[in-house]
């Protein structure tokens, strides 16, 4: 059983959050969770209509083009959404590896190791390099 209206439009159908932002995660070839952030309807519109991954930057309040400083796309070959219709997932192929801004291949890489977080990836290329 599914809470998704299917008699709706597309993005109708999905459950927008009070700021009409819906959480999307990014999963590789891999199946690995590469990053999380969040879509607006002009955001997910336009991730469909490109093949590219656009999401939301609440920070700078403006649409973000992942890669459009560093070069790392996300070609986005599946768009999938829960039974709710209230989280997306997005299975992407990473291009150039590097899907954080800190140069690893995932956002998350700290782990929880006894009472601490430590980052349990390595660097693959110093963020210097990245955005210039």
């Amino acid at each position: 059983m599914s809470d998704l209206d299917n008699s709706l439009d597309w993005l109708a159908a999905l459950k927008w959050d009070a700021d009409g932002m819906i959480p999307a995660i990014a999963q590789d070839e891999s199946g690995r969770v590469v990053m999380f952030a969040w879509m607006n309807r002009e955001s997910l519109q336009e991730t469909v209509t490109s093949g590219h991954a656009v999401y939301w930057s609440r920070s700078r309040k403006r649409l973000w083009r992942k890669g459009e400083e560093s070069g790392h796309f996300q070609k986005v070959k599946a768009i999938r959404t829960d039974c709710d219709g209230d989280v997306l997932l997005l299975a992407i192929e990473q291009v150039g590896g590097i899907a954080c801004h800190t140069g690893r291949e995932s956002c998350f890489f700290n782990e929880l190791q006894g009472e601490r977080w430590l980052p349990a990836d390595p660097v693959l290329k110093d963020p210097k390099e990245i955005y210039k």
